[in-house]
């Protein structure tokens, strides 16, 4: 490989190559602690909110690098709204879902209304948000903490109960059989996939990688995915609330990659002005990245409250932060228009590890803060410097 793919390899394969060292690191600093399979589970529970917003995330900020402020916010809302339906007003758990799913798409798509058609700037209409869900999860609660322990069904379905894990229809005498052949057949089917996208630019005479890179890359990456289903198989398997961030990654992925409403989020924060003349509803686009933020919000909502088994005033705070700092680490672009599900999803697991491994040394609450506000920082200017070609912008 020539200094030059050497160089374009690692630039892109920049956030890849800091996961793996920092994991390192970590299993150094702890003792391989961090490795053990509980920590390895943990680290997809603990982490679960932050995979599902990022997510929607990513599209607000592919508009043109605008966030959304409020989804913490709404995460509490929601959440508090479900809570007081199950628990005090005893509606059925499906009805309740329902409900909580509806009240987030419609807190989205009315601040997506502000924004779109009225042109508010995004950060004002979503920290006005932020500061109203917030207040109306304490006046839902009455400032008090509501206990959902007994919605067990509930509990299970979203990840934050002791039941939480897909029944192993296997026995393979202390691993999890089912955990274990799923992570065969995924790393399979991704290497499949790979080869077989890799053939179709072939066959269409388009640029490709090199056959070693590929497969360095193809093979390294199947080995992560069966590494990890085996970690979770000598633990408990595969816990439920990994079910829905999978359909979320694979839904959004899908989107953002393969379909003309995906690939319009990505026009808009190219050059809006050039996609509204060439036929494309800037306005919509808009409002469909807000409305979908708000219905992300709903789901990350209920997997909340089923991790933590209660709703309170206090929940989802700083989560509108994990969520646009793994997308600005995952490489997406602070100007908009760049910017991957897979890339945010690997700024997510970065995330995780960082606060798995600082909370197994026993580092301090705030110097965490600290640390995780570096590495942002550190991510946003790798992306300013590396297109912009220098350091320093002219005066």
């Amino acid at each position: 490989m020539t200094n030059t793919k050497l160089l374009e390899f690692t630039k892109k394969y920049t956030m890849i190559i800091v996961l793996v060292l920092v994991f390192g690191l970590f299993a150094i600093l702890t003792g391989g602690s961090i490795l053990l399979p509980a920590n390895i589970s943990n680290i997809i529970s603990q982490n679960a909110y932050v995979f599902i917003l990022a997510t929607g995330m990513l599209l607000c900020i592919l508009t043109g690098g605008n966030i959304d402020l409020s989804v913490g916010s709404v995460v509490c809302f929601v959440g508090a709204v479900g809570a007081k339906l199950m628990v005090e007003l005893k509606v059925p758990m499906i009805l309740t879902v329902l409900i909580m799913l509806v009240v987030g798409t419609a807190i989205g798509a009315f601040q997506a209304f502000w924004i779109a058609y009225v042109r508010i700037p995004p950060f004002i209409v979503t920290l006005a948000g932020m500061l109203a869900f917030r207040g109306l999860s304490n006046v839902v609660l009455n400032g008090l903490t509501i206990s959902v322990k007994e919605c067990t069904s509930f509990v299970n379905l979203f990840g934050g109960g002791a039941n939480c894990y897909i029944p192993d229809v296997f026995n393979f005498g202390g691993i999890n059989g089912l955990c274990l052949i799923v992570g065969i057949v995924f790393a399979a089917l991704y290497v499949v996939l790979e080869l077989k996208k890799r053939l179709t630019k072939i066959k269409k005479d388009y640029e490709v990688e090199s056959a070693v890179s590929f497969w360095v890359k193809t093979v390294l990456i199947a080995a992560v995915i069966f590494a990890f289903a085996f970690r979770l198989a000598q633990h408990k398997g595969i816990p439920t609330v990994l079910i829905w961030v999978f359909l979320v990654i694979l839904i959004y992925g899908y989107i953002t990659s393969n379909t003309t409403v995906g690939r319009s989020f990505y026009a808009v924060g190219g050059n809006e002005k050039a996609t509204k003349l060439s036929g494309i509803n800037t306005n919509k686009v808009y409002f469909l990245a807000y409305t979908n933020m708000g219905l992300l919000a709903a789901l990350a909502g209920m997997v909340t409250i089923a991790r933590l088994t209660s709703a309170q005033p206090t929940y989802g705070q700083n989560y509108e932060m994990d969520a646009i700092g793994s997308c600005f680490i995952g490489g997406a672009s602070a100007y908009g228009g760049i910017g991957t599900v897979p890339g945010v999803i690997v700024g997510a697991v970065l995330m995780g590890v960082i606060n798995m491994g600082m909370s197994l040394m026993g580092v301090d609450a705030n110097m965490q803060k600290v640390v995780k506000g570096m590495v942002l920082l550190a991510a946003v200017i790798f992306d300013v410097v590396s297109k912009r070609g220098k350091w320093f912008a002219k005066g």
